[in-house]
């Protein structure tokens, strides 16, 4: 879960990790008076979870109030690569003199946790956190100790960092350290981390990820979750514990098992379909899942049909037939449903549907070309 600048730049305040004056707004004339309230020129940034908000026209230099009330209202209006800007963050302007990049990540190749910095201006985070750039300096940090002050001043003496700075530059990256550790992140980034022309270190614009596998330790952080940067039913799937991810077709897909879901939307591939998901059960199906999951199936606008493939292993397939005839009174079948099932009392299940409109099939590869098949007459009733 990403968490916008002005909740980064809150945790980083708590934190003391130096950031601008500034305030969130969600209506233009608060964001006149934030700017008031500061005495000098604003910057107006939209608070959206895209990368090249500012290209977007997201971020605005705004020299009076009046003009910050303008821009804010402007943006406020604005959809930034197809997300609504619900809120604006009015942060004091301020003129750079050096800028750096500081990230705290997962180093995949030694599996421990990293500090890496770079010179110079704004690089994407999500490339960078991803080390393809041969010029970010980094230094490992083992879980067990932290980070020291040595390892930042390593990374200072690299790129040559203003002696004068240095201090508040190990507080900083100590800071980034204890953030990291206490909300389970997977990324902290402070981009750009800035020497102004008045002589201080400051932390214009951050970015914090946060581990979803954690959350059961993070749970007040649900309050900072953004609904509308979430793609359709992930946030539904995760309360019935089901495991969920969007894709781009139109057939969706539900089966018991990751490694059989995998093995359908593989098929699909192959025979010139397009899954619109995956959604994997577990082993252990409930009727109550198995009714969620349609449920978020059913109600995504690009899905045609569903295609449902199920094992009878520690699932009994008469148990998934009982909650699928639920599934199908309750909701009706307004979307067609092709089902292959296999493995303990797949022929009771059978028999629990016999009188639906679900469509069946002797086998994966036939239940898949049934469904896209369905899919290409439009499928929807």
């Amino acid at each position: 879960m990403k968490l916008h600048e002005y909740q980064s730049k809150a945790f980083f305040k708590k934190y003391g990790i130096p950031i601008p004056e500034g305030h969130v707004t969600s209506m233009a004339r608060e964001a006149k008076q934030i700017a008031d309230e500061i005495g000098g020129p604003v910057v107006v940034k939209a608070q959206v979870l895209v990368e090249g908000r500012g290209m977007a026209g997201g971020i605005r230099l705004a020299k009076t109030p009046q003009e910050a009330e303008k821009f804010a209202s402007e943006i406020l209006s604005a959809r930034i690569k197809g997300l609504s800007v619900r809120n604006v963050l009015v942060d004091e302007a301020v003129s750079i003199e050096k800028e750096y990049f500081l990230l705290i990540t997962y180093g995949r190749e030694l599996r421990m946790p990293l500090l890496m910095m770079y010179e110079s201006g704004t690089i994407y985070i999500e490339t960078a956190a991803n080390a393809l750039f041969d010029n970010l300096e980094r230094v490992y940090i083992n879980p067990l100790s932290g980070l020291q002050r040595y390892q930042v001043r390593q990374l200072a003496v690299r790129l040559d960092f203003p002696q004068k700075f240095l201090r508040g530059l190990i507080d900083i990256c100590l800071g980034m350290w204890r953030l990291f550790c206490d909300l389970d992140a997977r990324m902290v980034a402070i981009n750009p981390l800035s020497i102004t022309d008045d002589q201080r270190l400051l932390a214009l614009d951050g970015k914090i990820t946060l581990d979803e596998n954690a959350r059961f330790r993070q749970e007040y952080l649900d309050d900072f979750h953004d609904f509308d940067a979430e793609a359709y039913g992930e946030f539904e799937a995760r309360k019935h514990g089901l495991d969920y991810v969007k894709l781009d077709g139109n057939i969706g897909c539900l089966a018991n098992g990751a490694g059989l879901t995998m093995a359908m939307l593989d098929c699909i591939e192959d025979c010139g379909g397009h899954p619109a998901n995956f959604m994997d059960l577990g082993t252990g199906v409930m009727a109550d899942s198995v009714i969620s999951a349609l449920d978020i199936l059913l109600k995504d606008p690009q899905v045609k049909v569903i295609l449902v493939n199920i094992f009878g292993g520690m699932a009994r397939c008469d148990d998934v037939a009982e909650a699928l005839k639920k599934a199908v009174e309750k909701f009706g079948t307004e979307i067609p449903i092709v089902l292959y099932m296999n493995g303990t009392r797949s022929e009771s299940g059978y028999q629990i549907l016999q009188g639906t409109d679900i469509i069946f099939a002797p086998s994966m590869v036939e239940a898949v070309k049934k469904a896209i098949a369905v899919a290409a007459t439009g499928g929807r009733k």
